[in-house]
């Protein structure tokens, strides 16, 4: 499940640091939200992190823009988020 949410949240996130007057902005940034509540509830904060550090590296080295304003969704999803 790992990997099939990872390609996800890099096509989901590439999109949106491509195209940000995309009209799919809004549902982009939702499922984003979503599936970092799904991480989260598989693996708490410590899961988030992870995700973060390999999607900020994969992202930066493909188009070379940096992912962290689409990583802040994810703040609020709990009390120990970000840490």
């Amino acid at each position: 499940m790992d990997m099939m949410l990872e390609e996800e949240l890099i096509d989901l996130m590439t999109f949106c640091l491509q195209n940000p007057n995309s009209s799919n902005i809004s549902n982009n940034h939702t499922r984003i939200i979503e599936i970092g509540g799904e991480i989260y509830a598989d693996g708490g904060a410590d899961a988030l992190e992870n995700f973060c550090f390999v999607l900020k590296n994969r992202i930066t080295q493909e188009i070379e823009k940096d992912p962290s304003p689409l990583l802040s969704l994810w703040h609020g999803l709990a009390n120990d988020w970000p840490r």
